[in-house]
């Protein structure tokens, strides 16, 4: 009686697994992605170098060079390395400087 019959709820409804199974490995790979992108991210953040703390104003008087304020704070250090800090920190395309400039320089 019933063996020519189509039917008709699957039909209408079919299973829904492979959408589950693409709903599921779509996410996974979307937070894999996520979570590549943030260690790359952060990686290259500490291979920078972050924020190394406070900072200090120091305002640049007649004859000063950032040379000479990079050496004068940080006798201990790079110069040439402290200089490239101060000049990052200000925004600075080169080492040119005037008299009554306020400058960010990282704390001793």
């Amino acid at each position: 009686m019933y063996d020519g019959t189509i039917d008709l709820m699957r039909l209408r409804y079919p299973r829904p697994r492979a959408r589950r199974r693409f709903r599921s490995v779509s996410r996974q790979l979307a937070v894999g992605v996520v979570a590549f992108g943030l260690l790359v991210f952060g990686l290259a953040h500490v291979v920078q170098g972050g924020p190394t703390g406070a900072y200090e104003r120091v305002t640049v008087g007649p004859g000063d060079t950032l040379w000479a304020i990079a050496a004068e704070r940080y006798p201990n250090a790079d110069t040439r390395g402290k200089v490239g800090e101060i000049e990052r920190a200000n925004g600075l395309s080169g080492p040119f400087i005037h008299p009554g400039q306020s400058l960010r320089v990282p704390s001793a």
